[in-house]
């Protein structure tokens, strides 16, 4: 595409099929794992499922198109997507550098497997990665970060490191590809979730890696093809049928959080609050810069647990989840999980919900 489509628009097309009289027009899930093989042995078909499939590669060109990828490759969950790329390029002798302040599996698998391996592993936050990267192979950025939601300058680090011939890897998936494109920042990959705002509906588990190294997008599907982290077909379906709504969606969400970040920031019950999109906000410059929407994630700090298990009780539209990027707005208290924040700190997923409702029933709750 040439770029001059809105979000909704690229949403609808990307999942779109070729126009034939008499043929469907939403995408047909092809749940089989067996094909039919074909008497020309070297002819290059479908034959086993956890290889390739038509209902992988209609998702695939989506995500692609949406990433401003020249392949994209699904998996089971994100976090089997970001395992998958640090198996490739975390090798042995290798340094690799990971969020501090990201999401914690990542920290965890790359502390208890990849450290184990021989891999030196750096945590670094947000403020620090560019430094940190100055002595690294491979570095995993995520932006804005899950869940304080600080915002890396990718052009500065993309930049940090080609000097020293590191691969950038990018973890989009709080952003989105509808909120910012990290390819075009400088980034050598993308990782991304597609259970939250690209799915959006709470109901499936999905993730996958986008690029244009074709090299190293091959090494990515091979180590797919030999470890089997694979989506499901209907999965891939689900996906398909969720992301032609993408665009509405998040446009909603990003709406709803921007509002609820204006509101909470002024309450009496709230001690702090974190959104890009605040001008206020300590990475508003650099996420400006780079984003074209800033996300349906809003970063609270409340007094204690009590009064972030009180604002969901209270309400009649919030519910507790862990996940997001699902219609309805959600709240997880991520002291819960081992997260290094404060015991009331919590992240508010915008839902979908009309905006005037939405900000009187939170605000009904907190008071």
């Amino acid at each position: 595409m040439d770029g001059t489509y809105g979000d909704s628009t690229r949403s609808v097309k990307a999942v779109g099929s070729e126009s034939i009289p008499g043929q469907p027009v939403a995408p047909v899930p092809i749940p089989a794992s067996t094909f039919h093989l074909s008497p020309d042995e070297a002819e290059g078909l479908d034959s086993y499922g956890r290889s390739s499939n038509p209902s992988w590669r209609q998702l695939e060109a989506a995500l692609a198109e949406l990433e401003g990828a020249a392949t994209a490759l699904t998996f089971g969950s994100g976090m089997a997507a970001i395992t998958s790329v640090l198996r490739v390029l975390a090798k042995p002798g290798t340094t690799l550098v990971v969020p501090a302040d990201g999401y914690y599996q990542v920290r965890r698998y790359a502390a208890e497997y990849l450290a184990a391996q021989g891999v030196t592993v750096i945590e670094a936050g947000t403020a620090e990665i560019c430094e940190a990267a100055q002595g690294a192979d491979v570095v995993l950025a995520e932006t804005p970060a899950n869940p304080g939601l600080d915002v890396v300058d990718l052009h500065r680090l993309a930049m940090t490191c080609r000097g020293r011939r590191a691969t950038l890897v990018v973890d989009n998936t709080t952003a989105t590809p509808l909120g910012q494109q990290p390819l075009s920042l400088g980034a050598d990959i993308v990782v991304a979730s597609a259970t939250k705002s690209l799915a959006g509906h709470s109901d499936l588990v999905a993730g996958y890696v986008a690029g244009s190294q074709l090299e190293l997008m091959a090494a990515v599907e091979s180590d797919r093809l030999l470890s089997g982290p694979i989506l499901g077909a209907f999965e891939a379906w689900l996906v398909l049928r969720s992301l032609g709504s993408a665009g509405l969606r998040f446009e909603r969400q990003c709406q709803n959080a921007h509002a609820l970040a204006v509101m909470l920031r002024g309450h009496p019950a709230v001690v702090s609050v974190r959104y890009p999109g605040l001008p206020e906000d300590p990475a508003h410059e650099v996420a400006s810069a780079q984003m074209k929407r800033f996300g349906g994630l809003v970063a609270v700090e409340l007094a204690d647990a009590d009064a972030v298990h009180g604002l969901v009780e209270r309400s009649e539209l919030l519910i507790a989840s862990t996940s997001f990027g699902g219609i309805h707005t959600s709240v997880d208290r991520r002291a819960r999980w081992g997260d290094p924040v404060p015991a009331g700190f919590a992240r508010i997923s915008a839902g979908i919900e009309d905006t005037d409702d939405l900000l009187f029933d939170v605000e009904q709750a907190l008071t």
